[in-house]
């Protein structure tokens, strides 16, 4: 798989993974009593390493008007 290929893919999770942490469902669940009180965090966290991630591979990338290329 190209790193254009990669950075796509992990921007694309990355933004399901944002829309599901702002999700009213979402913060109902885990703000209940009887729940894991790490999963706000650790959803968070995934979010964070995958933004680590993606900027690891932002330098094999190049953008231009036209899209991304390498």
């Amino acid at each position: 798989m190209e790193p254009s290929e990669i950075l796509k893919t992990f921007n694309s999770c990355y933004i399901q993974l944002q829309a599901i942490a702002q999700d009213s469902q979402w913060l109902a669940l885990v703000n209940r009593n009887d729940v894991d009180p790490e999963m706000k965090t650790h959803l968070g966290d995934v979010l964070h390493y995958l933004g680590e991630a993606m900027d690891c591979i932002e330098p094999f990338v190049e953008t231009t008007d036209q899209g991304v290329q390498i």
